[in-house]
């Protein structure tokens, strides 16, 4: 069956002087649609003037039976083999980073079976494609339709099956829930536990597809894991229930709320150490929990990412120190920007620069506390044989609050009194 190419197909095909030139002008994905219409000769053309880097970021936008088709036409076996090496190892590397959401996340869920058709196809084009995928697979594909590489949904077999060959697949295209590899624990969740939606495509920085995931299998994996976080992070025993009777309800938190009561005390005696700073500067006052909120915010965001981290033995103690630098720079650039920010608030509401630079340096020198601690603290709760996500809040705000309450008071007495 004869397909019509298209403008950027029809332009390589017919202006060999240019081809090149022209080729890399256009986006990777642009790339990948229009070398798929190109003829067998061109193909090979083209592959023997792109370096190896321009052939794997073109590839790694189309799909795995695409991708076979193109490496045939790449004649030196040895330059094939380091393409696929190049290839496998980068998509190996973006699912794993995806699979690291739970430790128990294996590379079978993720689908690799599937064709990634232009919007532009008929029926009878893509059941053309269909047969000789399952003569090759022995197995019938997802089918995604993309337009212009960029993913538009799927069409259901159904359609394939009921409509005129002549029909374009756009006219049939449903929409699919997808997700970065790079999510979040918190957006995974949200996506297959809070929708419907029966199957999630993983896609690549550049929105290309990496694979499908079936949101049945995922479910399972996450079905626990919300509520685990939930509790953990709250100083909650896992074996706790909603129709636990008060006594137990008594039983299982009491220990960690005096502890925190104690913490509390800390944070309370160091501000008592600057009851006459207070007394004579009582605006202090206003800014006290904003610098002790921004650190604790700032310390849980690390703990999450560090508590992630260890379950799925990404990092431990003595594989921290770049970890826990890295929360610290971070903090230490955040508070930047949250310095300034607030250091402007104090200058212009209470018409005081010294109050400004004072607000400032509290702000850089408590969030990178918070990075500290909030990286260091679940690494030593997991050198003691505890559960790292377990009250670690409690410990990390102390902290925050102590050191932060400290620099911030501290700073006052010595530049403003």
């Amino acid at each position: 069956m004869v397909r019509t190419l298209s403008p950027h197909a029809r332009r390589l095909t017919y202006h060999p002087d240019s081809r090149l030139s022209f080729f890399r002008e256009l986006t990777v994905s642009e790339q990948s649609v229009a070398f798929q219409e190109l003829s067998a000769h061109v193909q090979q053309v083209i592959l023997r003037q792109l370096s190896t880097e321009e052939i794997v970021n073109m590839l790694d936008s189309m799909d795995m039976w695409q991708v076979e088709h193109v490496l045939s036409r790449v004649v030196s076996v040895k330059r094939r083999q380091e393409i696929v090496y190049r290839l496998k190892s980068e998509i190996k590397d973006k699912v794993d980073y995806f699979l690291k959401f739970h430790p128990q996340a294996t590379l079978s869920l993720i689908n690799f079976n599937y064709l990634f058709l232009p919007a532009q196809y008929t029926i009878g084009e893509a059941a053309d494609i269909i047969d000789e995928h399952y003569e090759e697979t022995g197995k019938y594909p997802e089918i995604l339709i993309h337009e212009k590489g960029r993913l538009l949904g799927e069409v259901p077999f159904a359609a394939l099956v009921r409509e005129k060959n002549s029909f374009t697949l756009k006219r049939f295209v449903l929409p699919l829930a997808t997700i970065s590899y790079s999510a979040e624990v918190s957006e995974i969740v949200k996506l297959t536990t809070g929708s419907r939606s029966k199957k999630v495509v993983m896609l690549d920085h550049d929105e290309s597809v990496l694979g499908i995931i079936y949101a049945d299998e995922l479910r399972p994996l996450l079905a626990q894991l919300p509520a685990e976080s939930l509790y953990d992070f709250a100083g909650v025993s896992g074996s706790e229930g909603v129709n636990d009777s008060v006594w137990s309800k008594v039983k299982y938190r009491y220990k960690w709320l005096i502890i925190n009561l104690a913490t509390g005390f800390l944070a309370a005696g160091v501000v008592g150490l600057f009851e006459n700073t207070l007394n004579q500067l009582v605006l202090l006052a206003i800014y006290m929990p904003i610098i002790a909120g921004m650190g604790g915010n700032a310390a849980t965001q690390t703990l999450a990412v560090m508590v992630r981290a260890i379950a799925v033995g990404e990092v431990t103690l003595k594989t921290s120190l770049s970890p826990i630098l890295n929360e610290v720079g971070a903090g230490f650039i955040n508070g930047l920007i949250n310095g300034v920010l607030v250091a402007l608030v104090a200058i212009f509401w209470n018409q005081s620069p010294l109050l400004g630079l004072v607000l400032a340096v509290a702000m850089v020198c408590n969030l990178v506390i918070a990075g500290f601690f909030g990286a260091f603290v679940p690494l030593i709760m997991k050198m003691l044989g505890k559960d790292p996500a377990t009250s670690a809040t409690i410990f990390i705000t102390t902290a925050t609050d102590v050191f932060g309450f400290f620099v911030f008071l501290g700073l006052a007495t010595i530049i403003l009194l």
